[in-house]
């Protein structure tokens, strides 16, 4: 009896950026920060939110150094299409739990239009049974799982924008930007039993936007199989992309041995007027990131993350 054949190992990488991923439907979002690993051959990588098995859509995936600044997306607003079925409920808020009706679907669009602007703002939401969130160390859809129900504390989220795309019978298609932390199958179900009928529940979910980054600059997974790895490469943003919500300071070469040493150094007049705490991205005089710091009380900066010495421009470690 032959073996099998032993599988190649790809030769892993340090190389750094930012990977905008149109994940598919059907797999995790680590599942997908698997393979990303993989077709670049990358030796660390880690994703900044998750998305269900069911959604798709807008998933930034870290490598490298980047991951040093992954945070910064986690409490990021993002923008979702999501597909409502009027009328039903299930167990889970989407298509994969057991479904059943609650009420009749008789509604006009300038209803439908009125009662959805209502959810624009500041609102509170209960966070459903299946989700992450952990309670005494397990997540909560552990407990769901086995029946249990678990008390959870309602939350506050920001609906900054809630527009009604299409209705047909009990289908309606929406577009929410929200701040982190909402639960878009809660607001279904919300809007379901505002509208009167009982309930609904999400029968498709897409990440379109996070932050500034959105679906026009991803790529599939298919996308990237098919191309070469050089190619791959210039798929990625360079680390300090997810950091433009914070200002920009230069250093002079002085200053940035002195930082790259772990130093506070005196912060240059582009910092003036700026808080205390305040966090700022830090480049050389050739336009280097260097990585994070922060303005102290006495108007110094100092380093919080900050890149490997040895990362080049292109993202990836220089021997």
């Amino acid at each position: 009896m032959n073996p099998k054949p032993l599988q190649p190992k790809y030769i892993k990488r340090n190389i750094s950026g930012v990977l905008l991923l149109d994940k598919p439907c059907g797999i995790s979002s680590n599942r997908a920060l698997q393979i990303i690993k993989r077709i670049f051959a990358a030796s660390k990588a880690g994703h900044t939110g998750t998305l269900d098995p069911l959604a798709t859509g807008l998933l930034p995936i870290c490598l490298g150094e980047a991951t040093k600044f992954s945070s910064a997306l986690l409490g990021a607003d993002k923008t979702y299409e999501a597909v409502l079925r009027l009328g039903y409920i299930s167990t889970t808020g989407d298509a994969e739990g057991e479904i059943s009706v609650a009420g009749d679907v008789k509604l006009t669009l300038q209803h439908v239009e009125a009662v959805v602007q209502s959810f624009i703002g500041i609102i509170t939401q209960i966070p459903p049974m299946y989700s992450a969130l952990k309670h005494q160390g397990k997540p909560l859809y552990a407990y769901a799982r086995k029946g249990v129900e678990i008390e959870r504390q309602p939350r506050t989220v920001t609906i900054y924008d809630l527009r009604v795309e299409t209705l047909a019978g009990d289908e309606m298609c929406i577009t929410v930007k929200c701040s982190t932390g909402t639960y878009v199958r809660t607001l279904a179900e919300d809007i379901g039993r505002a509208l009167g009928c009982g309930g609904a529940y999400l029968t498709a979910l897409r990440r379109s936007a996070v932050n500034d980054f959105d679906l026009s600059q991803s790529y599939t997974l298919d996308q990237l199989e098919a191309m070469p790895l050089s190619q791959r490469d210039r798929c990625l943003h360079p680390a300090d992309s997810l950091l433009h919500n914070f200002s920009a300071v230069m250093l002079d070469s002085a200053l940035v041995t002195s930082l790259l040493q772990g130093q506070m150094v005196a912060g240059p007049p582009s910092i003036n007027g700026l808080m205390e705490g305040e966090k700022v991205r830090l480049y050389d005089r050739e336009e280097n990131f260097l990585g994070l710091g922060e303005v102290t009380a006495q108007g110094e900066i100092a380093p919080k993350r900050l890149m490997a010495e040895e990362i080049s421009a292109t993202g990836v470690h220089q021997a």
